[in-house]
């Protein structure tokens, strides 16, 4: 041991005041590199574990923070996408306003009845609007039905696809008149007492005819989607989808015509 340190020391002198030792110190550095790197091993692997390793819990947490942004991300996805839509049912309302002759009062729908019997609505649009018992009701697309009910703030409009509804109509394409009846369904409407011999066919319109000045004329009612012929009954079955959308439209026209005005 003593033989050791006194080498030990004289290499120490000699590296320390000589450069005698260069090249031995350099090949003994290139030789050492390995044993740097095993001996570095436990600790990077360390290092990696704590950047890629995670706990269950941390896991659960993260997961559970982007499933709530997603639901937030997709609210209001839905959002605009509602707001893009009433857009576009406004534009389509102002855009049908456009083509009327009569003064129109834009109003809202605000309820539904509750009873199956009955299709009826409630508006926001009652007498102190001038609204009156009988004035017809549109949506962007057609006639929607008329006002039976007038209270001061708001009023109970009846559907023209309630079972105690008529309306008299005639076909745009060739003029013949006829009476189409509710049926109950918010899709469908009927042809009342329509001969074999009558020019009617698949995907005729409808409009109003005004006969009983309870509708104003030429407003779009539906289209006709069946026309069959019972061998029990002595006229045809005239099936019509109705052109205004009874179970989705939100704001409606009410309109006053030239006679109401003259009226008045």
């Amino acid at each position: 041991m003593l033989v050791l340190s006194l080498v030990a020391i004289c290499l120490i002198f000699v590296s320390h005041y000589t450069g005698w030792l260069q090249p031995v110190r350099g090949q003994l550095a290139e030789f050492s590199k390995p044993f740097y790197w095993i001996t570095n091993i436990p600790d990077r692997l360390a290092e990696w574990g704590s950047q890629t390793v995670v706990s269950r819990a941390q896991l659960e947490a993260e997961n559970e923070r982007l499933r709530t942004e997603l639901l937030v991300q997709q609210g209001r996805v839905q959002r605009m996408a509602a707001l893009a839509t009433e857009n576009v049912r406004l534009r389509n309302l102002l855009n049908a306003t456009e083509l009327l002759s009569d003064s129109v009062l834009v109003t809202e729908l605000i309820g539904v009845s509750s009873d199956p019997a009955q299709q009826t609505i409630l508006i926001n649009r009652g007498s102190n609007d001038q609204v009156y018992p009988g004035q017809p009701v549109l949506d962007a697309d057609g006639l929607m039905g008329q006002v039976v009910e007038v209270y001061s703030d708001h009023s109970r409009v009846l559907l023209i696809t309630d079972e105690h509804h008529a309306l008299p109509v005639q076909l745009l394409r060739n003029g013949v008149r006829s009476i189409a009846e509710g049926t109950g369904d918010y899709g469908r409407l009927r042809l009342r007492f329509v001969t074999p011999t009558t020019d009617v066919r698949v995907g005729d319109e409808l409009i109003s005819s005004g006969l009983g000045g309870r509708y104003p004329p030429n407003y779009p009612v539906g289209r006709v989607s069946a026309v069959k012929k019972s061998q029990e009954d002595t006229y045809l079955e005239v099936a019509v989808v109705p052109a205004a959308r009874l179970d989705r439209s939100r704001h409606l026209l009410l309109i006053f015509s030239e006679v109401d005005r003259l009226g008045d």
